[in-house]
């Protein structure tokens, strides 16, 4: 079995230094830490994590609190949740992945334990009743997501309000009045889930500004159900020349609908989603969307923990409230709405 002596060996280093490269506990050259680095890989060398524990009373273990709510979708979670223990397993952390329903007896348990050295939340509601439990913990806290109160903790999300603004004005641009908005199920916005409205009410607001017509509407969160209230929300809305998705079920849904109806994006419908670039590749999805950059905030999240984690000044240094700007990945799905309305199509 490989040793930080060997590492240091084969990068040409002393050990202390090849420790301190691994560990990020002072100062070393981007060039020591590759060859350290390179080292590493090479021997597929493993901290003792006993041995460390014992050392520094650290686990090298990140408690990660998420869960797959029977209203979101769940492949949209779990980019959320490879955000994070990607780059925990880069840093040399695992992962104690807890999912249980109840949420603040679990993450009761696990500080109280310490069974690890910092928490990441996901599922973050407005109004979360973790956030007293980890506040008053001894390790430190990293959301992903905005909470309505963020003291105590650092906090890490996409600017939903930003991202409702662009997808709006991205469609007004090219002369799009009147919008269709399809967002999560209505139940993920009552028990907290402030991302829908807050992208929601910053579209509406934005039209409004525009003289465009938006029609906010809720979808399901699977199938069949989603695909027929697509259905049912185009034939509402005939002359609605733009989808704007806020909903990954429905964007997942939306390829076989507009097949089915004879439609295409963006002669017939311009068409924007708000999901990752992954999970646009996953489900080959053909629409423009805006990045929900979930391995982005995952590694923000964790870095930030890592580094009060390891870094004694760093945990008394203020909290952050980070996000992410909004970004438009052009896949081809927009474009000037046809001279020609109503749209066609319909149900088969």
């Amino acid at each position: 079995m490989a040793t930080i002596g060997d590492v240091a060996r084969i990068a040409g280093v002393s050990r202390s230094t090849a420790s301190y490269a691994l560990s990020g506990k002072r100062a070393i050259s981007e060039e020591v830490r590759e060859r350290v680095a390179a080292a590493v890989r090479e021997l597929g060398y493993t901290p003792n994590a006993g041995a460390r524990a014992l050392a520094t009373s650290q686990t090298m273990v990140i408690g990660l609190l998420a869960q797959f709510m029977e209203d979101e979708f769940a492949p949209a979670m779990l980019q959320y949740i490879l955000g994070v223990s990607n780059t925990a397993r880069e840093l040399g952390y695992d992962i104690l992945l807890v999912t249980e329903e109840d949420g603040t007896r679990a993450l009761r348990r696990i500080t109280d334990s310490r069974m690890v050295d910092g928490i990441v939340l996901l599922n973050v509601a407005e109004d979360d009743d973790r956030l007293p439990i980890l506040r008053a913990a001894s390790q430190p806290g990293a959301l992903v997501g905005l909470p309505a109160d963020c003291t105590g903790v650092d906090v890490f999300d996409l600017d939903f309000e930003e991202a409702g603004r662009l997808m709006v004005e991205r469609l007004h641009r090219l002369g799009h009045r009147e919008l269709i908005l399809v967002s999560q199920p209505e139940h993920v916005v009552e028990r907290g889930g402030a991302y829908v409205w807050r992208l929601q009410n910053a579209a509406v607001e934005q039209a409004q500004n525009r003289g465009i017509t938006l029609h906010a509407v809720f979808g399901s969160s699977g199938q069949p159900e989603v695909g027929q209230q697509l259905h049912a929300m185009l034939d509402a809305h005939p002359e609605a020349t733009g989808l704007l998705i806020n909903n990954e079920a429905a964007a997942a849904a939306l390829p076989t609908v507009l097949h089915s109806r004879g439609l295409t994006a963006p002669e017939d419908l311009s068409v924007i989603g708000r999901y990752s670039d992954e999970f646009a590749r996953t489900f080959s999805l053909p629409f423009s969307s805006v990045e929900s950059a979930p391995d982005r905030l995952g590694r923000m999240a964790v870095r930030q923990l890592v580094r009060r984690i390891e870094h004694s000044g760093a945990a008394t240094e203020p909290h952050v409230v980070r996000f992410v700007s909004p970004e438009f990945v052009d896949r081809g799905s927009v474009a000037s709405p046809r001279p020609t309305s109503p749209r066609h199509g319909g149900r088969p």
